[in-house]
This record gives C-alpha cells, structure tokens and sequence, in this order.
C-alpha cells in the first residue's frame, strides 16, 4: 500500500530552511573555535531556539494571511461572497488581501444583480400568457406557470411530477401534441365549447449540465379572430366609402328631379321618386350600421347598474329574467353593452322560439359576470355556428351578418368572451340556443 507523502507549509518550509542554515553556520563556526563539547552543544540549541523565535516571530503574519486567504477561497467555493478578510498588513500578502476583499465585493454585487434578475424574470415566466412546462431528462416537471397549470387543468403545483401525470387531466388534443413532440398548431374545446387554437413551439438545451425540453403554448384563437376582423374592418370601410360616395350625389340629383318635375301631374313620377327615397334611406342605414362595426370605439367604462339595465332591456323586449346581483362592481360602457344584449334578444325571438321561452340570467362567476341569454328555437348548425361570428355571415334574407360579429368585437373589447352552443331541452326536435357572456370585474 502506497502512503501519500506529507507535504510542509509554506511556514514550515521557511522555518525548516532558516534552521538549515543557521546550524551549518554554527557548525561552521565550531569547527575553527576550540570550545568544550558541553559549551559547543549550548551554543548550538541556543542558535536553534533563537532561530525558532524569529522564524516564528517572521511567519506569524504570514501564516495569518494564508489561514485568510485559504478560508476565504473556501466561501468561495461555496458561493459565499458576503466576507471580507482581516489582513490588513503593508506588504505583498497584504496587497493579495485587498485585491481579495475587492473581488468579492464585485461578486457580490454581481450575485445580487442576478438575484434579482431572476427574480424578475420568475416573475414575468409566472404572469405570462403563455403556457410554459420545463421537463428534465427523467420526464420530471421542474418548471410550470400559472397559465400551464390553467392549461392541464390542474389546482396544484406540477413541479415534482412526471410528465405523464401532468398530462392526466388535460384535453386528448393536447396531449396527443405533447406526445408528438413536434411544433405546430393543434385545436382544442375550451370549457365554454369553443374551438380554440393553440401553437406548441418546443426547445432542448443544457441546464446544470442536464438536458431539459421546455413546452411553449401560445393561444392564436384571439389573435386570429382579431386579425381576421381587421381585415373586414377593411374591406367594410372601402365599401362604406365607396357608397357614401355614391349616395350624396343621388340624394342631390333626387331632390333636384323632384324640384323640376314638382309642376308634373304625374304620379308614376311620385312612385319612382318614393322608391329611390327609400332605396338610399335604406342604404344609407346599411353603411351606417357597418360602419359602428368598423369604427367601434373604446369602451367607455361606468359602474353596471344591473336592475335598471334589465328594465331598460324589457321595455323593448319580452324575456324572463333571473338576477343574482354580483357582491362585486362591474365596469363596462353601457351603451355598447345594451346594444350587445339587444341583439342577442333579437336573435333569440327571431329564432323560432316562443317570445315566453326567451330567457336572461345574470350573475357572478369567478372574477367577473356571466351574462346568459337562451331560447327554445331551433338552434344552430354545425355549419352555422362555425361561422355564426364571421361578419356579413347571415341565415336570415334581410339579415346584415354583423349582429353576432358586433357583440364578439364589444365583448371583447372589455375583455371578456361569448361562446355560443345547442342546449336540449328534450322537446320535439328544438334544441334552443345558449348564448354566454363573460365579463369581468377589473377596470380595463
């Protein structure tokens, strides 16, 4: 067995070499004086004590300074950086020393700043809107944000979890593109039976020299919604000026015709001109109503008095309402969300449904409002209800398309959502329409 020889400190090293050459000295000296054995042994461990005091008078500071220095590089192999060392001696070691205290005071500050830049940035990964998962090479979550969490449908943390359990309780679509590992978009019902489109973008990279895969998805249902409204807002506001153009020359050369022709005992003449009067009134209205979609302001918010918005709506239509005022106040613009529920009453009486089955319920859900209107008409289409929130997409021959895609752009505006979905009411062959409306509380 091989024994690992000691090796001396640099105090011991020094104190050996003065030993060394103060007995050779001495040796040396002794050898040219005639003295007694006695008095020549005496001398010698004199030499060797007084060599001893210096030596360790000399060293004292030294072996202070490295004792410093070895503790020191020790925290910092630790990761602590909070000590400063003691040695304050005018010399190299000295000036060692401070070089030492100055770099720790540096990493420190360093340490400090990234402290807080993670903080920072865990905070902004907890709040963001996109749903983040980071697994190791075991399949162990080690990652998860709110919105992930919303997203698997699971209360509790995911950290600690294998992948697998995360995903018990989340929609087959997603897991299915968890599995598949791959990028790219997949749809989803949400829990008001939406469709919604999701984006999964996925990443691998080295983390504490471990690889991990991190999950990334990105909701695009309300991106492409607005989107594709923008791009009807367009096409509405070319249509709207291109009528507005024609309409005030013909409203001119109509009133002028009638001016010239006013001494003409002809009545066929009255007819045209009643005709044309009503053709550009009701054009006129048309432009208008796109153009409230394409030019819809940002809501003005006030406190919802819900008692006398139900009564302001039931003078103009006939409905059962149930009201359960929220504990907490609501904020939205008025107008806009009368205008939101006239339609809606609207469309639920021209549907088919007997005007005493038309129903409004209010109350709170969450952190906001749930605003309900159903009949018992004959519902929707899978086809319909697909494009029943596209603008100018109507089934009704006078209809103008735009009172859905109107309350989609309101509701969301104060960033809430509609869904609409068949509800059963297990008569004939009826099923009914149940339009939801979620508002919440916060001022936007």
């Amino acid at each position: 067995m091989l024994f690992k020889k000691p090796e001396l400190s640099l105090v011991n090293k020094i104190t050996l070499s003065m030993l060394v050459v103060v007995t050779t000295c001495v040796t040396l000296i002794l050898m040219f004086v005639d003295l007694p054995l006695v008095h020549a042994s005496v001398v010698v461990v004199l030499a060797i004590t007084l060599t001893l005091l210096v030596s360790s008078f000399i060293c004292a500071p030294i072996r202070q300074g490295l004792e410093a220095l070895e503790l020191g590089l020790h925290n910092f192999k630790d990761g602590e950086f909070s000590n400063s060392l003691a040695y304050q001696s005018d010399d190299q070691l000295g000036r060692l020393c401070q070089l030492y205290n100055q770099t720790a005071e540096q990493l420190r500050k360093e340490k400090q700043w990234i402290y807080q830049r993670e903080l920072m940035l865990d905070k902004v990964l907890e709040s963001s809107p996109q749903a983040l998962v980071l697994v190791n090479n075991n399949d162990i979550v080690v990652f998860s944000n709110l919105s992930a969490r919303n997203l698997l449908l699971c209360n509790n943390h995911l950290e600690g979890m294998s992948l697998s359990q995360a995903l018990e309780q989340a929609p087959p679509e997603l897991k299915q593109a968890v599995n598949s590992a791959q990028d790219g978009l997949f749809n989803m019902l949400s829990e008001q039976d939406e469709v919604q489109t999701w984006h999964l973008a996925t990443g691998q990279f080295l983390l504490n020299n471990q690889e991990h895969k991190l999950f990334i998805f990105k909701q695009l249902t309300r991106e492409l919604n607005r989107q594709e409204v923008a791009v009807w807002k367009k096409v509405i506001r070319i249509i709207s000026h291109e009528l507005n153009n024609s309409l005030g020359p013909m409203s001119s050369m109509l009133h002028s015709g009638k001016i010239l022709t006013s001494q003409l005992d002809e009545p066929r003449l009255q007819r045209v001109f009643s005709t044309i009067e009503e053709r550009i009134k009701h054009l006129s209205e048309f432009v208008q109503g796109y153009g409230k979609f394409a030019k819809l302001p940002r809501p003005k918010l006030a406190e919802i008095d819900w008692p006398q918005l139900v009564s302001e709506l039931a003078q103009q239509w006939q409905f059962n309402s149930q009201l359960t005022l929220p504990t907490t106040p609501c904020f939205a613009d008025i107008m806009q969300l009368q205008q939101l529920l006239i339609n809606l009453l609207k469309n639920a009486h021209e549907s088919g449904s007997d005007a005493d089955k038309v129903s409004l319920s209010i109350e709170q859900h969450g952190q906001g409002v749930m605003i309900c209107v159903a009949d018992e008409g004959v519902g929707m289409s899978e086809q319909v209800m697909a494009n029943a929130l596209v603008p100018f997409y109507s089934t009704k021959s006078t209809g103008s398309g735009l009172g859905l895609a109107l309350c989609r752009e309101i509701i969301e505006a104060h960033h809430g959502y509609l869904s609409l979905q068949n509800a059963g009411n297990g008569k004939s062959n009826k099923t009914g329409l149940l339009v939801k409306v979620f508002i919440p509380f916060g001022k936007i």
